[in-house]
């Protein structure tokens, strides 16, 4: 079924109604003791750990996506449900992470966040929904419609050389011992681009360190290829590769290729990282050193 324009704006209105009401949810539970169980992941502490919040989250979200499944043939797929491979036949799919930065929430930290697009067959993001609990800002961006912040049009700033390289990080990565290689790697790039510098901004949640990559040129979020099953999954980088986009920054692999967000034997992104940037012509450096 093809979407016209108003179909996905129609659609977007959808995901911001189902973001918000799930990310209201999320608030009322801040800060708060909740129960904490272990499930399958990947490789790293943030896709071994659900609570009480992402089932209840995940529940609101489908609830009001539902009626959208019906009407325009659409397929379903969610963090925290089993992935029914409907993705890979409709032509279609909401991807959904009712609560992605799980221990950020557990920790009462910034960094979580309910994130919502929809994704065609082929893994084109065509709606990108991002809604962030702690400061209430709604990120949302429909493909050839413009990106917005807070319901107003978003452009990306001018940046000026006068200030930092930005590299946003998952919590934990300074401490990796590959570190002090890449920030003397990326610092260097950094100056090499008229920046002053490089500067760190490390912690969780890979929906809301993307949206810090925008809040913050210029600037950068990675992850390299590696062999295990990790690195993130197609319901991470779906919604903010849409605003990505939209704005006019990049989000692509390592190699510079599109996201593979409709990946069939798997829903993890480790196979070919991850790179967003608010500057093509870094991003294109910043390409071929993790790529190298």
């Amino acid at each position: 079924m093809k979407l016209s324009a108003d179909d996905l704006r129609e659609l977007s209105e959808y995901a911001i109604i189902a973001a918000q009401q799930a990310g209201q949810l999320i608030r009322s539970y801040a800060e708060k003791t909740i129960a904490v169980k272990q499930k399958s992941g990947g490789d790293s502490p943030a896709s071994q750990v659900v609570t009480e919040v992402d089932l209840l989250s995940e529940q609101i979200i489908v609830k009001a996506l539902t009626p959208t499944c019906e009407r325009y043939d659409l397929a379903l797929l969610t963090e925290e449900s089993e992935d029914d491979k409907a993705r890979l036949v409709k032509d279609h799919f909401w991807c959904v992470d009712p609560l992605d930065g799980t221990l950020a929430f557990i920790d009462s930290t910034p960094g979580y966040a309910v994130s919502i697009a929809l994704v065609s067959q082929s893994g084109e993001p065509l709606i990108g929904v991002v809604y962030d609990p702690v400061t209430q800002i709604l990120y949302s961006a429909v493909s050839g419609q413009g990106a917005s912040r807070n319901g107003e049009p978003w452009e990306l700033e001018k940046v000026m050389t006068d200030r930092p390289l930005s590299f946003v990080c998952d919590r934990g990565f300074v401490e990796r011992p590959d570190f002090p290689k890449i920030n003397e790697a990326l610092t260097s790039l950094a100056i090499q681009h008229g920046y002053t510098g490089l500067k760190t901004i490390e912690s969780t949640g890979a929906v809301m360190n993307a949206c810090r990559v925008l809040e913050n040129p210029p600037a950068i979020y990675c992850k390299r290829p590696k062999p295990q099953q990790g690195g993130g999954s197609l319901w991470d980088f779906a919604a903010t590769a849409v605003i990505f986009h939209e704005i006019g920054a990049v989000a692509s692999d390592v190699h510079g290729q599109p996201l593979d967000l409709n990946r069939a034997g798997s829903t993890f992104m480790n196979h070919r990282g991850i790179l967003f940037a608010t500057d093509k012509a870094l991003a294109r450096d910043i390409q071929g050193f993790l790529s190298g």
